[in-house]
């Protein structure tokens, strides 16, 4: 760590002690973006990023607020649990069993501190979109630096070291990263937050604009074929919108429409993958090729998983020497812990579909509120975004947040209280949210 990461620090987990409720996500959203993951420290065999340390810090806040009592778990909730146990308990049938059990600590405590802290943050509908507005707020200027490193060459979160100063470029295009590890998850960070922003337009228009435009231009400025169609899937599931009373029957279409390509085609019906190439520099052959392997090496990690890719494909990588390059986050839960992890991922993310649905449905027989109704649907949208993109790329630095960050507005806002709380305060034909998120208790107290 250097010297501006340390003062990060210091401000950011004075302000996460110090801030009130309504403010509590911002410094964890801001060591998101504005950190690399190189910015850290060990201690002993463990190491602590920014982010990491933070959740430490968002820990200590909670115990000494007494905010844990706010948390009421639920289905999401505890099947997230499952997923960190099963991997925790699946390290110690690998090889280096300490090794691989202290890389599955710190995945756990990524993947739960971010998400339980955030559950804990946000509590309302009025909390969720002070959320977003942080967001949006916070990727303006991440936009902008993404905007000069694609036109100048130089990524200027190098000073903080983790990423380098120059610039990837494939076929004479500048791939900007910013504080990413890759450009391809800076992109998918803009797109998997675009659907939050859109449903944003009709609360805070002001956010809402900023938003939009600072997701299209790291998307735009990453030049990378996999967030620009996470970004189109984003907004094509915004679109579903006036439809989203039949979703049962669309979930049935793309089933039997993947059957019949499947059965149309020579090849298998995923290598569809191999031929989405909209920047000119794209390896999706890679993506087909690696579904085929993996299912071909089901018997070597179907139950805890592998120590070793690196057969599964006739090239490897320069990082590591026992494993190709999963750049599949379904496949990749498999390589770490198995079935078991990945179809508890995979749960999760079928949960959250279920928890926007259950809500929508909720709102409707309690005559909701219509705006609010397509703000869950937003985050759905967002969440679907994710899930479209992880076929496509494996989340493994700081864009793991946004994941989680969709995950706990979902769970935490589609509650029953929350739902029943937010109908009950308005009429049934009511369709005009307030401009700020701030006035929201207000209106809500006007129409009691």
């Amino acid at each position: 760590m250097n010297a501006i990461t340390i003062a990060f620090l210091v401000v950011n987990g004075l302000g996460l002690l110090t801030l009130s409720h309504r403010w509590a996500a911002l410094p964890l959203l801001t060591s998101a973006l504005y950190m690399t993951i190189g910015t850290a420290f060990e201690l002993g065999p463990f190491n602590f990023s920014a982010i990491r340390v933070l959740v430490a810090i968002g820990a200590l806040r909670v115990l000494i607020r007494g905010e844990l009592k706010l948390l009421r778990m639920n289905g999401l909730d505890w099947l997230l649990v499952m997923w960190a146990t099963w991997a925790l308990i699946s390290s110690l049938f690998h090889e280096d069993k300490t090794g691989t059990f202290v890389n599955r600590l710190g995945l756990v405590y990524n993947a739960c501190g971010i998400y339980f802290l955030l559950r804990v943050f946000c509590q309302s509908f009025d909390d969720l979109l002070m959320l977003c507005r942080i967001t949006a707020i916070l990727l303006v200027p991440m936009s902008l630096a993404m905007l000069w490193e694609a036109h100048s060459g130089y990524n200027l979160f190098s000073v903080l070291g983790g990423v380098d100063a120059a610039s990837e470029i494939r076929n004479d295009i500048i791939r900007a990263q910013g504080p990413f590890s890759h450009s391809i998850l800076a992109g998918s960070i803009g797109a998997g937050s675009l659907p939050l922003m859109i449903g944003l337009w009709r609360q805070c228009h002001k956010s809402s604009i900023a938003g939009i435009l600072a997701c299209l231009s790291m998307i735009a400025a990453s030049a990378s074929s996999g967030p620009i169609m996470s970004g189109l899937l984003g907004i094509g599931a915004l679109l579903m919108w006036p439809f989203r009373q039949h979703m049962r029957l669309f979930r049935w279409a793309a089933f039997l429409g993947y059957i019949a390509l499947d059965l149309a085609m020579k090849a298998p019906a995923y290598y569809i993958l191999a031929r989405i190439d909209l920047t000119g520099g794209s390896t999706s052959w890679h993506r087909a090729a690696l579904i085929e392997a993996a299912l071909h090496h089901l018997s070597e990690w179907w139950f805890v998983g592998t120590d070793h890719t690196r057969h599964w494909l006739p090239y490897g990588v320069p990082w590591s020497g026992n494993h190709a390059d999963i750049t599949n986050y379904y496949i990749m839960m498999g390589v770490t812990g198995g079935l078991p992890l990945m179809l508890l991922f995979i749960a999760l993310l079928a949960k959250g579909f279920a928890f926007v649905g259950r809500w929508l449905y909720q709102s409707e027989q309690e005559n909701g509120l219509m705006l609010s109704k397509f703000m869950i649907w937003a985050l759905g949208a967002s969440l679907f975004s994710h899930a479209a993109t992880f076929v496509s790329v494996s989340y493994f630095d700081q864009s793991v947040v946004f994941l989680y960050l969709t995950l706990a507005a979902i769970c935490s806002v589609s509650t029953p209280n929350v739902v029943s709380n937010l109908s009950a305060s308005v009429p049934a034909n009511s369709i005009i949210l307030p401009q700020r998120a701030g006035n929201w208790s207000k209106s809500r107290a006007n129409h009691t």
